[in-house]
């Protein structure tokens, strides 16, 4: 047995799709975070008891099981209830899986904002809401975008186990081709030159945004 690198170009066409499939689930299903999290981070952060408890029981069934659990119960579940595809599954496991975590970023980041700027937006005759969402939030989201830009890593790497439930993404593309060339290696290192491709840009993008947003603050 042999590496044999030609067929890492040969190869490489066939993931096309795969690669797509992995960066539309992954986008989405943070997307859908982002939403879940930051709901879920002022529910947190609520002294209304209706609010917090359920959020803090969301936060704490998502972050004691696993990823890979939670997919095949959405799967599962969504199917026989509502004939869910695997590809809407699949993002919104990953929406409720990385939902959580985010939330626990938001609320960090917006109770890490000095208690101080609170009280002189309302001194000012401004809303709670309104403070929030015009003081509070633009600076815990500068806050909140290193780990985020973790997050989303972290989001897409995840993907790969969308394979579990039969959607051809990368991983399970690579399997795919490997059980019919034999070439095993050579196919995991095509898969993995994408997720490397993707986690490159990501973080260059995150880092971009860091940037600008450290620019922003200083003038």
């Amino acid at each position: 047995m042999y590496y044999d690198a030609s067929a890492l170009i040969k190869y490489f066409p066939y993931f096309l799709p795969a690669a797509w499939m992995t960066i539309k689930i992954s986008v989405l299903g943070i997307l859908l975070g982002l939403g879940l999290g930051l709901t879920a981070a002022f529910a947190r952060i609520s002294r209304r008891t209706v609010l917090n408890a359920p959020a803090r029981a969301y936060v704490y069934v998502i972050r004691g099981t696993p990823l890979l659990l939670q997919l095949l119960f959405i799967y599962y579940g969504m199917r026989s209830v509502a004939g869910l595809d695997a590809v809407p599954s699949a993002v919104l496991a990953l929406g409720v899986h990385n939902g959580a975590y985010i939330g626990e970023i938001f609320r960090g980041a917006i109770q890490s904002i000095a208690p101080g700027q609170m009280e002189a937006a309302r001194s000012l005759g401004m809303s709670h809401c309104r403070a929030m969402i015009r003081i509070i939030l633009p600076q815990a989201l500068k806050r909140a975008v290193p780990p985020l830009g973790n997050q989303f890593i972290i989001a897409l790497k995840d993907s790969s186990l969308a394979s579990a439930i039969t959607i051809n993404e990368l991983l399970l593309k690579a399997q795919q081709l490997a059980s019919s060339n034999f070439m095993m290696m050579e196919m995991l290192t095509v898969a993995a030159f994408f997720y490397l491709f993707y986690t490159g840009v990501f973080t260059w993008l995150f880092a971009r945004v860091e940037a600008r947003l450290a620019v922003s603050a200083r003038t």
